[in-house]
């Protein structure tokens, strides 16, 4: 049994004006949006959202709205803290912990590669200075260090509110390994490696084009849920084909996540979502996000949000 429940995962990205202020009352339309659209377990701040990008204030700011937003029956909010320090983390941990957070997404400090004794360490130090928390556990290699299971299990048997992975990456003999060596942990796989997750157990999904297609997320989610395999495998080829196409005006322009992220969410009706990015990081032009969109309209109607 895992310690998470299975779900679908979807990041709520952060809308900056033309002076890089959050645009609150759009923010708020955005989180609206997303829970209508059918998703409850939600988050901030992972890269999509720019967690690595913002400063004490607007990290504050953000998780403020975040809160006030997400009150409510059976939603599961999440925040996210990216640091170069097991203290600057606790420390952004702690200020939406004040508020009433207790759920939390973290990445490993990434200014150097942590050895076996620092990984222990960090995760100890920061999931026990919140016992009554749970945290997920952002497994990229931006870190330096990508996690296998059996560094998941050393972590399982000492860290007991470590309860969830987050991992795109590693195809089928990765989704193995995490599955077989740490399945008390929930791992959310990508759309590419979810159905191999399901191969071996519960597993849950990092819905990157949720926003985008909730329909479809939600159906592929159900065939692997309930094991319909061939159905799920055909889904996992239609979600590749279908979003590199979407994206293929914009696909390999070296651009952080969140400016992809941004086009998704946008292609999915929130039409008033700006495409910048925090400085020094660079967007896509509106007329590339315009090729996009003629793609999916013109060529894949059926993957389109319904109206709300």
């Amino acid at each position: 049994m895992a310690r998470y429940p299975q779900a679908i995962l979807v990041s709520c990205e952060i809308p900056w004006d033309e002076n890089e202020n959050v645009m609150e009352d759009l923010f708020r339309e955005e989180i609206q949006h997303t829970l209508k659209s059918g998703f409850n377990h939600l988050y901030i701040f992972g890269t999509a959202g720019e967690g690595h990008a913002v400063d004490a204030a607007r990290f504050q700011q953000i998780v403020q709205i975040f809160y006030e937003e997400t009150r409510g029956v059976d939603i599961h909010p999440m925040v996210g803290a990216i640091g170069l320090s097991t203290a600057s983390i606790v420390e952004r941990v702690g200020f939406a912990h004040d508020l009433g957070f207790r759920t939390f997404q973290t990445v490993l400090p990434s200014w150097g590669a942590l050895n076996d004794d620092e990984l222990i360490i960090f995760f100890k130090d920061l999931c026990g200075t919140f016992p009554d928390s749970q945290f997920l556990h952002y497994n990229l290699p931006r870190a330096k260090r990508v996690l296998g299971g059996a560094e998941y299990r050393k972590l399982i048997d000492v860290v007991p509110n470590l309860v969830a992975t987050k991992t795109t990456s590693g195809g089928l003999p990765g989704a193995a390994d995490l599955m077989h060596h740490s399945s008390e942990l929930q791992h959310f796989f990508g759309e590419w490696n979810f159905p191999h997750g399901c191969m071996f157990g519960e597993c849950s999904l990092l819905a990157s084009f949720g926003p985008m297609t909730p329909h479809k997320t939600r159906e592929y989610f159900e065939a692997g849920c309930t094991q319909q395999i061939e159905k799920l495998f055909r889904l996992q080829h239609d979600f590749h084909r279908v979003c590199m196409d979407i994206l293929r005006p914009v696909w390999g322009m070296e651009r952080m996540d969140g400016a992809y992220d941004k086009i998704i969410v946008r292609l999915g009706g929130l039409e008033k979502m700006p495409l910048r990015l925090l400085s020094p990081y660079q967007s896509f032009t509106e007329a590339e996000y315009q090729a996009c969109e003629r793609i999916l309209h013109e060529k894949y109607p059926d993957w389109i949000q319904r109206k709300l």
